[in-house]
């Protein structure tokens, strides 16, 4: 599906670790063998408490803090000057619902695994697995080479 200027989209999430760099890059090149633009998604929460809100410092900004780390990864991966078109949705809350919104017009949904294998998987869950079980459209989880299943 496109989005509503009718170009088709991709979106991907990234938390700017390893797996989802390499999700970001291939992405990126499957955004330009077809066409479609990039949504480069994060999100953020504030922090765990219970019953009480710690005092946050002066300027405290996590969006804006997500906001920057994620255009660091980006010019980082892509270069500052991407052969793709990007946009950057920055979002509060937790990765996996907020991927399965952003991507309910979406081509396309790529995410990253951090390979912690099946076993595991069952226990704890993952973005990755949430996604692939509840996304509207097909689902990419790109895993590193060296994992084995």
């Amino acid at each position: 599906m496109a989005d509503a200027s009718g170009v088709p989209t991709i979106v991907v999430g990234v938390d700017g670790s390893e797996p989802s760099r390499r999700a970001l890059r291939w992405a990126a090149e499957q955004a330009g063998r077809t066409g479609a633009e990039l949504n480069v998604v994060t999100t953020w929460e504030y922090p765990t408490t219970f019953g009480w809100a710690p005092p946050y410092p002066a300027g405290f900004d996590p969006e804006g803090d997500t906001r920057n780390a994620l255009q660091d990864t980006v010019d980082d991966v892509l270069g500052p000057e991407p052969a793709v078109a990007v946009r950057l949705t920055v979002l509060e809350g937790h990765p996996a619902p907020v991927l399965i919104d952003e991507a309910r017009h979406a081509e396309l949904l790529v995410v990253g695994s951090r390979g912690h294998g099946a076993f595991l998987g069952m226990f704890l869950g993952s973005v990755s697995e949430h996604c692939a079980s509840h996304a509207a459209c097909p689902v990419v989880v790109v895993r590193h080479p060296d994992d084995k299943q």
